[in-house]
C-alpha cells in the first residue's frame, strides 16, 4: 500500500509570547500543498519488526532515527503484537525548509499503518500519537487548512480555500537552524490575531500577514529576501517564507500566467495549483 505525504505552507507566523517552559506560543495558518513524498508499506511474516529503506533526496538520519521508524515504534507500544512490515520512503520534499516534510512522513506513517493493519484508531487518537512525534505532525492527520496556536499543536479547522491559486515554491538549499531563526525575535501579544487578519482577501495580505521570522532570517540569509522580492516582481499577490525557513513561496491569482523562474540547478523549485 502506498500513500503520498504532502507538505504545507505557513500563511503568516506570529510569535506571541515566551512560555515558562522555554517554548514560544505561536499563531499560524497551515495550508496543505500537493508537493509529495511517497511512502510504501508491505506486511511481512513476524511481529514487531520494521525493515526501513529510503531513496530520492538524501536522508541524513539513520533508519532508527527516521520519523517513520519512530511512528512504527509508537504504534508497537500500543499494539505489542503489531505485525512486521517493510517500509520504503521516497523523499521529494526538501528537509529543513519549513514545509513540514518530515512531519508529514511521520503522520502519514500512522495513517497508513492504521489502515493497512486494521488498527481502527480514530482520527483523534492518531492526532494524539502524532503529537508525540512533533508539534506540527497532528496537522497532517487532518490535512486541511487549520489555524494553529500554542507550539503549533492546537488546531482549529478553517473554511479557507485557495483553490485555483498557483503556488510557486522555491527552496535554495539553505538550512536555517532553529536557534538562528529565533535570534532577534521579539514576541508581541498585542497585535491583531491571525484569525482576524485572514478575513481580508489575499491581495491585502502583503500589508497584513507577516512571518515574524523573516526579519531575523533575512538578515542572516539575504538570498532569501531576494527570492521573495523576485516573486513580487513576477506579480505574486502574496509572497512569504514558510515556517522558520528557508523555502519561499509566491501565490498567484487564478488564471494569472506564471512565468518560468530561472534558478541555479541546486534550487528546489515547484509550481503547483492549490486545491
Amino acid at each position: 500500500m502506498i500513500v503520498f505525504p504532502n507538505c504545507k505552507i505557513n500563511l503568516g507566523l506570529q510569535v506571541r509570547r515566551k512560555r515558562t517552559d522555554g517554548y514560544h506560543d505561536l499563531e499560524t495558518i497551515f495550508y496543505p500543498v500537493p508537493v509529495e513524498d511517497a511512502l510504501e508499506v508491505v506486511q511481512v511474516n513476524g511481529k514487531g519488526t520494521l525493515e526501513f529503506s529510503s531513496s530520492g533526496r538524501e536522508v541524513t538520519a539513520t533508519a532508527e532515527d527516521n520519523i517513520c521508524y519512530k511512528a512504527y515504534l509508537l504504534l508497537r507500544e500500543r499494539f505489542p503484537d503489531l505485525p512486521s512490515v517493510q517500509m520504503h520512503l521516497h523523499k521529494v520534499i526538501p528537509s529543513g525548509a519549513g514545509l513540514g516534510g518530515g512531519s508529514a512522513d511521520g503522520a502519514f506513517t500512522l495513517l497508513l499503518l492504521n489502515r493497512k493493519l486494521s488498527l481502527n484508531l480514530t482520527e483523534t487518537e492518531l492526532a494524539d500519537l502524532a503529537l508525540q512525534l512533533g508539534s506540527d505532525c497532528p496537522f497532517f492527520i487532518y490535512n486541511k487548512p487549520c489555524f494553529a496556536s500554542g507550539r503549533g499543536e492546537a488546531l482549529s479547522p478553517l473554511g479557507l480555500s485557495l483553490a485555483g491559486y498557483t503556488l510557486l515554491l522555491i527552496h535554495p538549499g539553505i538550512h536555517v537552524p532553529t536557534a538562528a531563526a529565533f535570534r532577534n525575535i521579539r514576541p508581541d501579544d498585542n497585535r491583531p490575531g491571525l484569525q482576524s487578519v485572514m478575513a481580508a482577501p489575499p491581495d491585502r495580505w502583503p500589508e497584513l500577514l507577516q512571518n515574524n521570522f523573516e526579519n531575523s532570517v533575512f538578515i542572516q540569509y539575504p538570498e532569501l529576501m531576494l527570492i521573495k522580492e523576485k516573486l513580487y516582481q513576477m506579480s505574486a499577490v502574496y509572497a512569504s517564507m514558510s515556517g522558520s525557513g528557508s523555502a519561499i513561496y509566491g501565490l498567484f491569482a487564478p488564471g494569472q500566467e506564471v512565468e518560468e523562474v530561472q534558478c541555479p540547478e541546486s534550487y528546489f523549485v515547484r509550481k503547483v495549483v492549490l486545491q
